[in-house]
């Protein structure tokens, strides 16, 4: 053997060495911490589903979105194959490890407006959070519109009641 044979042997078994070797992860597995193993990147949309539903939930929240909005939406919603958005209201900037969120609801007329929005906030921030894993920091709320008692809604009805 040549003696530029003899160092790359000799190289190759000093670098996987028996030692080193038990250091090492086995074959397929990687190595370092699982969460550094790539990138996961979340849609503007997704947090902006998320958060939709979160607002949804909280009592005295009529609709979301403003007047034109909720207009076309209960015609698209009509439209048969058609389904309900429930990103409608809301607008999410998503970055690599935060959000910020901008909402536009309809209250119910008789609840304290600051109440509901500052529910709305807390619910949103604790759904995006958990479920994201980014860090919310912002959640503006645009009270456009009070649903009366005696008001028609806009959201339409099911045909069979």
């Amino acid at each position: 053997m040549t003696d530029t044979g003899q160092r790359k042997a000799s190289q190759t078994l000093e670098k996987y060495s028996p030692d080193e070797n038990a250091a090492r992860p086995a074959p397929g597995r990687g190595g370092g911490d699982p969460a550094s193993r790539g990138r996961t990147t979340i849609a503007d949309g997704v947090v902006e589903k998320i958060a939709g539903l979160a607002a949804r939930d909280v009592e005295g929240v009529h609709a979301m979105g403003g007047g034109l909005a909720r207009t076309f939406g209960a015609v698209r919603d009509r439209v048969p194959g058609g389904s309900k958005s429930v990103s409608r209201g809301v607008k999410a900037e998503v970055g690599e490890v935060q959000t910020a969120l901008d909402l536009e609801i309809v209250v119910e007329y008789g609840v304290s407006i600051a109440d509901v929005t500052q529910d709305v906030r807390e619910n949103v921030i604790t759904a995006v959070e958990r479920m994201t894993g980014l860090e919310v920091v912002e959640v503006n709320i645009a009270v456009s519109d009070v649903k009366l008692p005696d008001e028609e809604d806009d959201e339409p009805q099911g045909r069979l009641q």
